[in-house]
C-alpha cells in the first residue's frame, strides 16, 4: 500500500528504510522524499515507525515525533531544509 502518493513510496519501503536506520519521519524523508511535498503522509509514516517498523525503539520515536512536526500540510518537514 502506498504511504506517499507524491513520490510513490510504499509501506514496505518505509519499513526497509527504518530497518536500515531511518527511524524518524525526517530520516524517512531524506531517504525517500516521502513527506517533503504535501505532507499528508507524515502521520502515516509516524504510525508505521511507532509500530516498530524495524526501528529499535519505535515506541519512543512515535511519542516524540508529533512535537517535531508542523501540522500544516506541506510544512511537515520544512525546517529540515
Amino acid at each position: 500500500m502506498y504511504v506517499c502518493s507524491c513520490f510513490g513510496v510504499t509501506e514496505e519501503q518505509v519499513r526497509d528504510h527504518a530497518a536500515a536506520g531511518s527511524c524518524t519521519p525526517r530520516a524517512i524523508a531524506s531517504a525517500s522524499g516521502a513527506g517533503t511535498d504535501c505532507g499528508s503522509c507524515v502521520r502515516r509514516i509516524q504510525s508505521l515507525l511507532g509500530r516498530g517498523a524495524g526501528c529499535p525503539r519505535g515506541d519512543l520515536i512515535a511519542a516524540k515525533a508529533p512535537e517535531a512536526l508542523d501540522s500544516r500540510p506541506g510544512a511537515a518537514l520544512a525546517e529540515a531544509a
